[in-house]
């Protein structure tokens, strides 16, 4: 079994950052894809950004030159900094792994940004 450990999400004022961080755990052999998705009041669930196995990065337009994905492959750890924050990115972020052709989810973390 996997497990995903989400934090770093927050409150912040329009313009401020945060770091959000994934920590992977568990039985992992062989990962595809880490990375971050969304989901706001009332709205469905949105890629935010991924990182494959092969180094490709995906990003949400809204997001791209704001938000950067990295990650830590000794630690089986993702990150995504967040900068430029908008009022319209508060959402719960989910952090998301896929290995083996199986989704894995965190519980997620709520960043909120103030205007």
């Amino acid at each position: 079994q996997v497990q995903l450990l989400e934090s770093g999400g927050g409150l912040v004022q329009a313009g401020g950052s945060l770091r959000l961080s994934c920590a992977a755990s568990g039985s992992i052999r062989s990962i595809f894809l880490m990375g971050w998705y969304r989901q706001a009041p009332g709205k469905q669930r949105e890629l935010v950004a991924t990182f494959t196995s092969g180094g490709s990065t995906n990003y949400e337009d809204s997001v791209k030159g704001r938000f950067t994905i990295s990650r830590d492959n000794a630690k089986n750890t993702v990150y995504l900094q967040m900068n430029s924050l908008k009022p319209e990115d508060t959402a719960v972020y989910y952090c998301v792994l896929v290995a083996d052709r199986v989704n894995f989810w965190g519980q997620g973390t709520q960043v909120t940004v103030s205007s």
